[in-house]
């Protein structure tokens, strides 16, 4: 493994080392402890295994992403299906969803939750499991992703309602009705190419690119269909560039739709969710 760890680093892998244990945990179908655990033991990794292991590294060090290889990624309490065509959940995401819970507590009984552009199912999933009282819906554009997404919600059992669809139409049935609307779209500006070959080269480009000069303008579209399906003081929460708040922020105002409209850093400390409240 320290081989394998070596050639990640050399490749730029961020976490080379980590990422050499994760692939040969997921090559050995082992948790990660239980094989720490094994090699201080001296157990021996199998002819079969150790290709197989060498094939996996050799395209992380392609820069493949690591979740593609384990088709699997972690996001909050959940452990979701991922693979190429869907976009993968990051970590930065998960304040959005602290976010989302504090609303919830303050929203009643049964809120109704709706999660627009869902990709994976990510946040939809991930307030499902937090606060199973709520009534969560989801939707999705891309067919490729909305099968990751219904795979994700067979797999983890919980009650969500996804849909295949356009965000900025969907859900007809429930306009003026929704307590809670969150949103990961995509906002990365046309000129701004993400530099990680990780998201460059694999994260389907529907998911990425916000379009427009600013790349808000699927951003703003969303945020227009959040407004006709919340309840007067029911609330958006939306994720964005760490370039975009401000303006984010301006243009939300500007659209007279919304009051006390706020934004909120990440984990990391950048500029990562706005929340506005529906007037």
């Amino acid at each position: 493994m320290r081989a394998a760890a070596q050639e990640l680093a050399v490749a730029g892998v961020p976490s080379p080392r980590v990422d050499a244990e994760l692939l040969l945990a997921h090559v050995l179908g082992r948790e990660p402890a239980d094989l720490r655990r094994a090699l201080l033991l001296g157990e021996v990794v199998g002819e079969a295994e150790h290709t197989a292991y060498s094939r996996l590294v050799e395209q992380r060090a392609a820069r493949v992403p690591l979740q593609h290889l384990t088709g699997v990624a972690h996001f909050r309490r959940l452990t979701l299906r991922v693979g190429p065509e869907v976009f993968v959940p990051r970590p930065e995401t998960e304040v959005l969803v602290d976010l989302a819970l504090a609303d919830l507590r303050a929203a009643g009984e049964a809120p109704v939750v709706v999660d627009l552009c869902t990709g994976s199912g990510a946040i939809a999933l991930a307030v499902a499991d937090e606060w199973p009282e709520a009534r969560v819906h989801a939707v999705e554009l891309s067919e490729d992703a909305h099968a990751w997404a219904a795979a994700n919600v067979a797999r983890t059992g919980l009650r969500v309602d996804l849909r295949l669809g356009d965000a900025t139409t969907a859900f007809d049935d429930i306009l003026g009705a929704v307590d809670l609307v969150v949103s990961n779209p995509p906002y990365i500006p046309p000129g701004s190419v993400p530099v990680d070959p990780e998201v460059r080269d694999h994260d389907p480009e529907v998911a990425l690119y916000g379009l427009g000069e600013d790349g808000l303008q699927v951003p703003l579209a969303v945020a227009a269909r959040a407004a006709e399906l919340l309840a007067p003081g029911g609330v958006l929460l939306m994720e964005h560039a760490d370039v975009q708040g401000e303006e984010l922020v301006r243009r939300l105002l500007g659209t007279g739709s919304w009051s006390e409209v706020s934004d909120h850093d990440d984990l990391t400390g950048l500029p990562r969710v706005t929340r506005a409240v529906r007037r």
